[in-house]
Order: C-alpha cells, then sequence, then structure tokens
C-alpha cells in the first residue's frame, strides 16, 4: 500500500524558514519522480520544485532561489527547505510522486500516481 505522509508545516512570519518532509513506502522510492504542488484557498493547484530520479531538480519561478528540493533515498523522504518565506507561500503544501514523468504542468494538471494529504504552510507579515 502506497502511502506519502507529509510533515513540518506550520506558521511562520515572513522571512522564516520551514523544512518541509514526505516519508514515502509502499513502492521503490528512488525509481519515482516526485515533487510537491501547493493549493491555497480558492486558488489554482500550483507547482513547486520537481526531482528527477537522476537528482535534476527544477522549480517554479515564485520560489527560485528560496526553496531547495531534495531526497534521502536511504530515508525515502522527500524534502523541501524553504527560506524567505513570503505571505504569498501561504498554502497546503503537498507532496506528489510519479512513475514515468513530473513537472510543474503534470502537478498543476492532477497527473500524478500518488500524493499525500498535504501540510499546511501559513506565512505572516
Amino acid at each position: 500500500q502506497v502511502q506519502l505522509v507529509e510533515s513540518g508545516g506550520g506558521s511562520v512570519q515572513a522571512g522564516g524558514s520551514l523544512r518541509l518532509s514526505c516519508a514515502a513506502s509502499g513502492y521503490t522510492f528512488s525509481r519515482y519522480y516526485m515533487g510537491w504542488f501547493r493549493q491555497a484557498p480558492g486558488k489554482e493547484r500550483e507547482g513547486v520544485a520537481t526531482i528527477d530520479r537522476d537528482g535534476s531538480t527544477s522549480y517554479a519561478d515564485s520560489v527560485k532561489g528560496r526553496f531547495t528540493i531534495s531526497q534521502d533515498n536511504a530515508k525515502n523522504t522527500l524534502y523541501l527547505q524553504m527560506n524567505s518565506l513570503k505571505p504569498e507561500d501561504t498554502a497546503m503544501y503537498y507532496c506528489a510522486a510519479d512513475r514515468y514523468w513530473l513537472d510543474m504542468a503534470t502537478m498543476r494538471q492532477g497527473n500524478y500516481d500518488y500524493w499525500g494529504q498535504g501540510t499546511q504552510v501559513t506565512v505572516s507579515l
């Protein structure tokens, strides 16, 4: 049974940092494309970052230079280090996994095999 469990969200002031984790189980973690997407109330789902099976990363323009995606294959865990947080980063953050491909467009469209229940990030001024 595949499970993705996010953690690490919370409330921070603008300029602060958070580190999100996504613990995966039930599949071969290293063989999947992984990513993070977010959704705020009343807004479209937005891809945030992806990491390929070879470790290549990509980011949404809105988070480039502030967020870093990484993974630990030995721990079957995906991370998202978020620095210099802004109020507009406030959203529910989800991790996603797909066997064949994952990018900003596919995450926005909801085209992925698995996703977690999300973790809330709230950034205040």
